[in-house]
């Protein structure tokens, strides 16, 4: 059993003592300024896909903003820099929701509020509105990935997805990737008809630091059928980027959608 006091620091407080609370969990590359080795790769607190987005949209000072799965705050970070007037990101991983209050803490967030729960969940009980929701990472995670597209679409005027999608093609040509999927499924949701295919985390749970879905396994959609949801709920794609076929962790691409009736 570990003693409980080895949970206790002995030494005046460093940024380092903080992030090593999680050490070798962290996904991201913290800013540099914080002068802190997290050892992740990911380079999410400086995202060309964020900075797509804002290029987009425009100023967004004042703007509400909800973020479905903040992993460790990089992107509500970047938002609030960009200065929206509030953010409120929803996180179901407690390790991961930890973490982001670390780097709330470690970066002095003012502007962002991070909740411990179900965004699904949360999206269907709030009916708060939002200017902006941000799904960077998320809806490949789902079991039904056409839900959360229909409560975007009841809860935001635009939003910016980053996801992975199914291509059988592609998918054939990595043996690795085509042993987690499961064959296609016709599905319906609120009127929606795709096809969806699960894939299965396996090795992947056995990580600490995993910032998948809450399940076993979760759903892709194939492209059309992904471009097609939001469509059928009531967006408009005015804008596709980062459309990298060839993604190490399978097809994926983001998209900018605004919600017809504005």
């Amino acid at each position: 059993m570990t003693d409980i006091l080895d949970a206790y620091v002995t030494s005046a407080p460093t940024p380092q003592q903080a992030v090593d609370i999680f050490k070798g969990e962290w996904s991201s590359i913290l800013p540099p300024h914080l002068g802190v080795d997290s050892g992740g790769g990911a380079g999410v607190f400086d995202d060309g896909r964020i900075h797509w987005f804002l290029n987009r949209i425009g100023p967004i000072a004042g703007r509400s903003v909800i973020e479905l799965g903040p992993l460790e705050g990089g992107h509500t970070w970047m938002l609030e820099q960009a200065g929206a007037g509030s953010i409120v990101a929803v996180e179901s991983n407690t390790r991961a929701f930890l973490k982001c209050l670390v780097v709330k803490e470690l970066l002095g967030m003012q502007r962002s509020r991070f909740l411990l729960g179900d965004f699904v969940e949360h999206l269907a009980a709030d009916d708060t509105g939002y200017d902006i929701g941000i799904a960077s990472g998320v809806l490949y995670h789902m079991r039904n990935p056409a839900r959360l597209v229909e409560l975007l679409a009841r809860r935001c005027r635009e939003v910016l997805v980053w996801t992975h999608y199914f291509d059988a093609e592609r998918t054939a040509e990595v043996p690795a990737h085509a042993a987690t999927f499961a064959a296609p499924e016709a599905a319906e949701h609120a009127g929606f008809r795709h096809t969806l295919v699960a894939k299965g985390y396996g090795a992947a749970l056995g990580w600490q630091g995993f910032c998948g879905g809450s399940a076993e396994y979760a759903c892709w959609m194939p492209r059309a059928d992904l471009l097609a949801c939001f469509e059928h709920f009531g967006f408009e794609i005015t804008g596709i980027e980062f459309d990298h076929r060839e993604h190490p962790n399978g097809p994926a691409l983001a998209l900018h959608a605004v919600r017809r009736d504005g």
